[in-house]
């Protein structure tokens, strides 16, 4: 990744933190880089739709899509933390089991790391099995439903209806947030596949890292006595963790 690249990246992931920002504040945060380059940066984030630019600064895209977040901007917050998230998840895979994976960026990063071995793998997301198709032992089967184009995947009652015919053993799922109410996400149909699969699954694992905790989105889809397992970065706030151990979720 070149250094263009790497602070661009860097100016996204500002923004969205932020929710919205002063050119003056962004300047402030790159010192070192002119007011050319960063006008410069500004103007390409917002041709690839991976920002807002608005006069006198910008706004990230999640302020004007709500909760529901764009794929193409999860994919390049927290990647060291989501490396972590993945390789403890891929030491809870067992061959020979059934896994539902799925849509977000860090099961797309699972995806991309999981070992082929004998298995059978289902999910909903175009960019997991997309990873997925490089696999020659296990077998992958993609669920149909309605098309989120914001996160790739298929969501809606034909979705549920396929997986209420499938023994699931575990279920690996991206989460929103965690707030008093439970664990969440910010779109409606794809909160109900998550309470299916929570309900319908032998295991239900919550793949979150430590920047979630507190974090509020519109609809709760597990709460912590629900929960099997929690696999995080290891910088989950002590408190949380106690909660975690008094309704014997497992944290990984």
């Amino acid at each position: 990744m070149d250094n263009m690249e790497q602070r661009r990246n860097r100016i996204v992931a500002f923004i969205n933190e932020r929710s919205s920002i002063t050119f003056a504040e962004l300047k402030k945060e790159f010192p070192n880089v002119s007011d050319m380059t960063l006008r410069t940066d500004l103007r390409a984030l917002d041709e690839e739709k991976k920002i807002i630019r608005i006069h006198g600064g910008a706004k990230a895209v999640t302020t004007v899509l709500g909760n529901d977040d764009k794929l193409v901007l999860r994919e390049v917050r927290n990647v060291t933390e989501k490396e972590q998230l993945v390789a403890k998840a891929l030491k809870l895979i067992r061959p020979g089991t059934t896994v539902f994976l799925d849509s977000g960026s860090t099961t797309t990063m699972l995806a991309r790391n999981l070992p082929d071995q004998p298995m059978m793998i289902f999910t909903c997301s175009l960019t997991v099995a997309m990873e997925l198709n490089r696999l020659e032992q296990a077998e992958v089967f993609v669920v149909g439903g309605t098309l989120n184009r914001n996160s790739r995947s298929m969501y809606g009652q034909s979705t549920t209806e396929q997986l209420s015919r499938v023994r699931i053993d575990q279920a690996f799922m991206g989460v929103t947030g965690y707030d008093e109410n439970g664990f969440n996400c910010g779109h409606a149909e794809e909160n109900a596949l998550k309470r299916f699969l929570v309900s319908r699954a032998g295991e239900s694992v919550l793949l979150m890292d430590s920047s979630k905790v507190g974090k509020s989105s519109t609809f709760t889809f597990c709460t912590l006595d629900q929960a099997d397992v929690l696999v995080s970065d290891g910088n989950l706030p002590e408190e949380f963790r106690m909660l975690c151990e008094k309704h014997n979720v497992t944290v990984v």
